[in-house]
């Protein structure tokens, strides 16, 4: 898996490239710490990201949690296995998610 960050003001775009499991999801988590300071918003860019673990799940709710209150995290480009995964453990309540 590879991130790649840009980030514009308070809003922190991530793209990641590659399964997001077991074994990336510490990589990515690890990753987004670095980042988060002043952060408001974060935008992830799921295009090349075709299966997202329950471990996956976790790092983006920890993103969740750590944004303020007027803030949000949003997944845009999610193909149609991941939507599935995030409509099934109900993460479409949860995340802003953007074709």
């Amino acid at each position: 898996m590879n991130v790649i960050k840009r980030l514009e003001g308070s809003e922190l775009f991530v793209e990641i490239i590659g399964n997001i499991d077991s074994v990336t999801a510490p990589e990515l988590n690890a990753s987004l710490n670095e980042s988060l300071k002043g952060v408001t918003s974060i935008r992830f860019d799921f295009k090349q990201v075709d299966y997202i673990s329950s471990a996956g799940l976790r790092v983006l709710l920890v993103a969740v949690k750590a944004m303020p209150k007027d803030g949000n995290v949003t997944v845009c480009n999610a193909n149609s296995n991941v939507m599935d995964i995030f409509t099934m453990t109900g993460f479409v309540n949860i995340l802003n998610i953007e074709d």
